[in-house]
C-alpha cells in the first residue's frame, strides 16, 4: 500500500514512537495516582512530553499544557468552557465540524455567529474581519490550515486583530501541529487545540489545548484527579483543571517520541521535504485532461495537501479505484469540511484528498501521477 492520508493520520510514524508504546507498557504506572516507582515513572513521561508541547508552541509554563483524546476533543472543552449564549463569536468556511459543530450547538442557544465566507479557491478576505465585529464579540476561532486544501490562515495577522479589539484567539492546529510554525505569545493565541495522531506523529488518542497565562476555560469534564481528593469540587488549577480520570500515559509515551523526531529533524526540514513532494505531485497531474485542482497551491502559506477531482467522476469512486486497482490511499467525500465544499462548489462531487507525510517517497508519488494518468485515459 502507498498511503497518501497523511492529512487523516499519519500511519507512516518514526520506529521509535511504536518502540516508546511498547516499552510503556512495561515501565510505566497510572500517572498522578501513586508515589511507587512507576507510578513516579509515568508522571515524569507525562510532564517531559507536557514540556516538549510547550516549548513547540511557545508556551511559557508546561502545566498550561491539558491533554485530551484529540482536537476534537480539546476543542470542545476550549469552546463549551469559554463561551455562552451572550457572546459572540467569529469563525471562517474554512473549518472543520470539530469547530462548527460546537459553535452552532451554542448558537442555538442563542449565541451570536458570524462565519467569514471563503472564495472559490478557499480563501478568507482579512478585510472582513472588522465588519463582522460586535458588541458582544468575544473571539475569533479558526483552524490554522484547511483540511480540505491544504490552505494555511495568517495566524499573526488574525492573532493582531484580536489583540486590538480585546478578543480571545483559539486555534485548531490539527492539520498545522509539526509541519508550520506556532508561537502562541507572539500569534496572541489564548487556546491552541492539536492532535497527536497527524503532523506530531503520535498514537491515536493522544491531543490536547494550551491555554495561555490568564486565560480560564470552564471544565467540562470532573471527577477523579488525583490530588485534594477530600475536596467536593475538581481542582481549579492546571493542567487537572482540564483533566478528568487517568491520562493515556502510553500513547502520550509514543507522542513524545514523536515530538523527539521533530526537535531532532526540524520544523523547516520537514515541511520542506513534505512540500516538495506535494509539489512533484501536483506538476505531475495539474495538465493532466479532466483533472481539477482546488485551493491556492501558489499561497505562501500550507501543508502538503492537493485536493483534486476527475473530471465528473464521483470522488469516493477515483478513491475506490486508486485504492482497489494501484493500492494507493487517499481520503474521498466531504472530510467534515460542509462549508469548504459549499465555497469549492463540490458538495455532490465531494472531493479526492492526497496529503503527504516526511516519510513518502518520490516514487510513490511518480506511481500515484501514473495511476491517475491511467485513470484519466492518457
Amino acid at each position: 500500500m502507498i498511503y497518501f492520508d497523511a492529512a487523516a493520520t499519519s500511519f507512516l510514524k518514526p520506529p521509535a514512537v511504536k518502540e516508546a508504546v511498547l516499552q510503556a507498557f512495561d515501565t510505566l504506572g497510572s500517572p498522578g495516582r501513586g508515589g511507587h516507582p512507576l507510578s513516579l515513572a509515568a508522571g515524569r513521561a507525562v510532564f517531559r512530553c507536557r514540556a516538549q508541547l510547550a516549548a513547540l508552541f511557545g508556551l511559557a509554563d508546561p502545566a498550561r499544557v491539558c491533554f485530551a483524546y484529540n482536537a476534537t476533543d480539546a476543542l470542545s472543552t476550549a469552546i463549551f468552557g469559554l463561551f455562552s449564549p451572550a457572546d459572540h463569536v467569529i469563525t471562517t468556511a474554512l473549518e472543520h465540524n470539530s469547530v462548527l459543530r460546537p459553535l452552532y450547538a451554542l448558537e442555538d442557544q442563542g449565541m451570536g455567529l458570524t462565519v467569514l465566507p471563503a472564495d472559490r479557491k478557499g480563501r478568507i478576505s482579512y478585510e472582513d474581519l472588522p465588519a463582522a465585529l460586535r458588541r458582544n464579540t468575544r473571539a475569533v476561532v479558526c483552524t490554522h490550515a484547511s483540511n480540505v486544501t491544504g490552505n494555511g490562515l495568517d495566524l499573526a495577522r488574525i492573532g493582531a486583530f484580536c489583540r486590538e479589539n480585546g478578543l480571545l484567539f483559539v486555534v485548531d492546529a490539527s492539520q498545522s501541529a509539526g509541519v508550520l510554525d506556532i508561537d502562541m505569545q507572539a500569534q496572541n493565541i489564548a487556546a491552541l487545540c492539536f492532535t497527536g495522531h497527524k503532523g506530531l506523529f503520535g498514537p491515536q488518542g493522544t491531543g490536547g489545548l494550551c491555554v495561555a497565562p490568564g486565560v480560564d476555560i470552564r471544565p467540562r469534564r470532573v471527577g477523579g484527579s488525583g490530588v485534594h481528593s477530600f475536596d467536593r469540587h475538581h481542582p481549579g488549577d492546571y493542567p487537572e483543571r482540564l483533566e478528568a480520570g487517568t491520562l493515556n500515559a502510553t500513547g502520550i509515551a509514543g507522542l513524545s517520541a514523536g515530538l523527539d523526531f521533530i526537535e531532532q529533524t526540524g520544523l523547516a526540514a520537514i515541511r520542506a521535504r513534505e512540500d516538495a513532494l506535494a509539489r512533484r505531485f501536483y506538476l505531475g497531474i495539474r495538465s493532466l485532461p479532466g483533472v481539477v485542482i482546488y485551493g491556492d497551491m501558489d499561497a505562501p502559506l500550507r501543508t502538503a495537501v492537493v485536493a483534486m477531482n476527475l473530471a465528473g467522476e464521483d470522488a469516493g469512486a477515483v478513491a475506490d479505484a486508486l485504492a482497489e486497482d494501484y493500492g494507493i490511499c487517499t481520503r474521498a467525500g466531504a472530510h467534515c469540511a460542509p462549508r469548504m465544499h459549499e465555497a469549492l462548489g463540490t458538495v455532490g462531487q465531494g472531493i479526492v484528498r492526497f496529503s503527504f507525510s516526511y516519510f513518502n517517497t518520490e516514487d510513490e508519488v511518480d506511481t500515484a501521477v501514473q495511476a491517475l494518468r491511467a485513470l484519466a485515459g492518457t
